[in-house]
């Protein structure tokens, strides 16, 4: 099954159903008056949130819908068409791709949206029927339903975001903290699509924790797998840089750390300006008369003013009380928003940058892309509409026990 998390659909909603021109005609009434009855109106089309799906997979083998056309008047009033509802997963947001406009954000279940309004129908005679014109010959025409281009963006709900070169110890984290458990091994990106783990210290006192594919340097400009998935953190309040302590290659932990920092800055600036912990893994493998030494030179080569952790995800080192430290930001972070509206409106500024900015970085990406295979065919005439649909897709394999 195939993780999609954007797709470009198509949405037609219904026309409406012209008036119709008729006369009552019975027996006896030979003259009778007006009695053409209006249209039906035309289906509109909403969207709808629903939390058992987790791909926007679907709307690439049929990116184009559109609702039923209104009836068209008879003797009497006619019944307008059924309404079209598409489902996409929670945490979808709905944009215009003709105008850039965001239509919705669906981040709760059951949350619906109209994204195509329905044309209205038309009137028969008997609505133009007047004490001077008994016998009028005149209806009107249904409207036409609205038609849009929009593009669907999923993005994860989750509190915390996972950053980190491959084989950082991301998906370990997560394994140590919660109850999921994403695939790890010891090679890089053995990630490939968003993993999600809730972690759950106490009863009603939970959060969700997000782990996209590891980045590397030159990601911003499309290098690895991350720069697809960075929009995933524009949702979350708190973002856990963790670095690999006992690297396998020669790049020292000071010197990832700083790549990492740098992509970061290179994609959005405001998502760099969130909440950053700094969370130094895999200490077990580091000597204990060294590990000081290490972590110093990664905290003074960032120049780090932030909180710093010392864990080892692998056997559970310090995990347990970092969760805890991050439950209490997430609960401080959580009253401040309804005590202070003012804090309230900065971060809802704040999200709406980051999501901006993230939908501008993915989309510059992709066009910038589509040039340099338009380059390398050799000719402007190639035919690659499609460049925004598959070249992205990873193949997900989910396991059940």
């Amino acid at each position: 099954m195939k993780f999609i998390d954007e797709s470009n659909v198509i949405v037609e909603a219904g026309k409406g159903g012209n008036g119709c021109l008729s006369f009552r005609r019975e027996k006896y009434i030979p003259r009778g008056g007006p009695d053409g009855g209006d249209g039906g109106d035309g289906g509109s089309i909403f969207v709808t949130a629903d939390d058992t799906l987790n791909t926007l997979v679907d709307y690439r083998f049929q990116p184009r819908y559109q609702a039923q056309s209104g009836q068209s008047g008879k003797g009497s009033d006619c019944t307008g068409a059924s309404d079209m509802t598409l489902t996409v997963p929670v945490g979808t947001t709905i944009v215009d791709r003709d105008t850039d406009e965001v239509l919705a954000d669906l981040t709760e279940e059951g949350q619906v949206v109209k994204v195509a309004q329905g044309g209205f129908h038309g009137l028969g005679n008997t609505r133009f029927k007047s004490s001077v014109n008994r016998a009028p010959r005149q209806t009107s025409n249904g409207s036409p339903g609205e038609k849009r281009n929009l593009r669907f963006e999923l993005k994860v709900l989750a509190d915390v975001g996972l950053l980190g070169l491959p084989n950082a110890g991301k998906s370990t984290f997560i394994r140590a903290v919660s109850a999921a458990k994403p695939k790890v091994a010891n090679y890089p990106f053995t990630t490939l699509t968003p993993n999600l783990g809730v972690v759950s210290l106490q009863r009603h006192r939970s959060f969700v924790v997000a782990d996209i594919p590891g980045l590397i340097e030159g990601a911003a400009e499309g290098a690895g797998l991350g720069i697809q998935f960075l929009k995933h953190l524009s949702r979350t309040s708190l973002l856990l840089h963790l670095v690999d302590m006992a690297p396998w290659d020669d790049v020292t932990p000071a010197e990832s750390a700083k790549i990492i920092v740098r992509e970061l800055e290179k994609f959005s600036p405001a998502l760099a300006d969130r909440e950053r912990w700094l969370v130094l893994n895999k200490l077990d493998m580091v000597p204990e008369d060294e590990r000081q030494e290490r972590c110093d030179a990664v905290v003074e080569a960032l120049n780090w003013k932030g909180p710093v952790f010392q864990i080892a995800a692998i056997n559970k080192q310090g995990t347990q009380k970092l969760a805890g430290e991050i439950m209490d930001f997430i609960d401080e972070r959580t009253e401040r928003t309804l005590a202070d509206p003012e804090y309230a409106a900065q971060e809802e500024e704040l999200k709406l940058r980051l999501e901006q900015e993230a939908r501008e970085r993915v989309q510059q990406f992709k066009l910038a892309s589509h040039q340099q295979r338009l380059a390398a065919k050799g000719s402007d005439d190639f035919d690659d509409d499609d460049y925004d649909d598959d070249d992205y897709d990873v193949e997900v394999e989910y396991t059940y026990d």
